[in-house]
């Protein structure tokens, strides 16, 4: 992932400490029900499309603009499907981020799949039931998003993850009348 010039201008001032960022992800599906993934240049393994809104930018307009600059498609968000602190991600240069990501269901609504900037190796579009190898973060996401449930959150019981592992805790689904376990 490219790193955006304010996020540059801040690591001027701050160093190597732990910065604390949105991430929106994208789980996009085609038509045919396929799910669009990209396989990354900087770990080499697929996932959903993702990216650092820019300051001021909504999650979906941040969803839709890092879609088309990665992969050339045209999406609309149709929804959350969660919300999550991820655990810290240190970088080989030692920056240290952490990411509240925020994950949409999104629709693709035109363009054909390509790579389409420096972040990509690849990209295609994938049946649910006939997926490449992925981290369990992706895998997660497209799970969600073919729920037809809430928005799915973390909540306050859950243990938190660490930096060296992650434990599932209990997963509620907020909807109209609050939270459910």
């Amino acid at each position: 992932m490219a790193t955006p010039d304010f996020i540059r201008d801040l690591r001027n001032s701050i160093g190597r400490q732990l910065l604390w960022l949105p991430g929106v992800s994208a789980v996009v599906f085609d038509d045919q029900g396929r799910v669009l993934l990209g396989k990354r240049v900087d770990t080499g393994g697929w996932s959903v499309i993702g990216g650092i809104p820019e300051p001021g930018e909504q999650p979906a307009e941040t969803a839709m603009r890092e879609v088309y600059e990665e992969t050339a498609v045209r999406v609309v968000a149709e929804g959350v499907v969660l919300v999550e602190t991820m655990p810290p991600t240190h970088y080989p240069n030692g920056d240290v981020c952490q990411f509240m990501d925020v994950t949409l269901r999104c629709r693709a609504v035109g363009g054909e799949a390509k790579v389409n900037d420096d972040e990509s190796l690849e990209v295609g579009w994938f049946a649910v039931d006939a997926l490449p190898e992925l981290e369990e973060y992706a895998l997660t996401r497209i799970k969600r998003a073919l729920e037809a449930g809430p928005t799915w959150f973390h909540t306050m019981e859950t243990e938190p993850e660490t930096e060296t592992e992650t434990k599932a805790g209990p997963e509620t689904k907020a909807g109209p009348e609050g939270p459910q376990g």
